[in-house]
């Protein structure tokens, strides 16, 4: 298996022309709106078509060309998706959207499995948020491009980037303890699933240890936070060939979350139950996010339904 899910809060399940509006970015037309909607509806020709609307009077709309690109990705036509990355990149006002739109292209790669490509450009936005002093920023954008790394199965780069970010983000000055903690949990948690991947489950319990000591001592970071650790007990016993247990930490597990559908349906595979794996790929195969889980769980899921068809 080659899909990996992270802990970072920025995974969120929306297009990429949501988060630019999010981030004050250009305002939206009511076609791009339409086609936002009809993107988390799962209406990609309709969506698409909504997209090209708008473009045909305003080429330069940043929101459209993301909008158009994330549409094409989430059909698997990622070569057309560069297209209109690229067009954003070019038509960005400002060094924030320039950003934005970098990353957004960064997880077009994402959707092609490429660590390289995804790291590159990833690189590019984390220097961008270096020069506006943001550091909590800067980690998550080098941890974002981990989880794409550790998938397509460059551990080394993966692990790299993983402390390259918690080491970014404890330089934010006057950081909260909670903040420390939230970093340090999430190195944890990545060191564990690398060590799993490695198959070295001695390391692999070492490192799921400590990341349960930080949440037992952080109680509010652990709030938002537990969700996460049946995810990584999970993960972790599924790469320990133990499936009775990794089913049952994983159904603890956020059942939204593309990536857990997909781990539970290995899992349900690993089992024998393919009826239940068949339900879990397809939810999957339903994501509409343009972020890391998305970009493994919708091509993985859609591939291992069209095999089983």
């Amino acid at each position: 298996m080659r899909i990996a899910l992270a802990v970072l809060l920025i995974s969120l399940m929306v297009p990429a022309g949501v988060l630019c509006a999010q981030r004050g970015g250009e305002p939206q037309s009511e076609l791009v709106r339409q086609a936002q909607q009809l993107t988390r509806e799962n209406k990609l020709d309709e969506a698409l078509a909504r997209y090209q609307q708008e473009l045909q009077t305003s080429p330069g709309s940043v929101a459209a060309n993301t909008g158009a690109g994330s549409v094409l990705d989430l059909m698997g036509r990622g070569a057309g998706a560069k297209q209109y990355f690229t067009k954003a990149i070019d038509a960005a006002a400002t060094p924030l959207a320039k950003a934005n739109a970098r990353r957004a292209m960064a997880m077009s790669y994402a959707f092609d499995n490429d660590c390289r490509n995804t790291a590159r450009l990833e690189e590019q936005v984390f220097d961008y948020y270096v020069s506006v002093k943001d550091f909590y920023n800067q980690g998550e954008i080098l941890n974002e491009a981990a989880r794409v790394c550790i998938e397509a199965g460059d551990f080394d780069t993966a692990e790299t980037l993983y402390k390259r970010g918690r080491d970014a983000g404890l330089k934010e000055p006057g950081i909260a303890p909670d903040r420390v903690a939230l970093w340090n949990f999430r190195t944890e948690h990545a060191l564990a699933r690398l060590a799993a991947r490695r198959h070295q489950p001695a390391a692999a319990q070492q490192h799921v240890a400590a990341a349960k000591a930080i949440l037992d001592a952080n109680p509010e970071m652990a709030k938002g936070q537990a969700v996460f650790f049946p995810y990584l007990t999970g993960y972790v016993a599924f790469y320990g060939g133990d499936y009775k247990t990794a089913l049952a930490d994983l159904q603890q597990a956020n059942q939204s979350d593309p990536f857990i559908q997909v781990l539970l349906g290995e899992t349900y595979e690993k089992l024998g139950d393919s009826a239940h794996a068949r339900e879990c790929y397809e939810r999957a195969a339903k994501t509409t996010g343009h972020n890391p889980p998305a970009a493994f769980a919708r091509p993985f899921a859609t591939k291992k339904l069209t095999t089983a068809a």
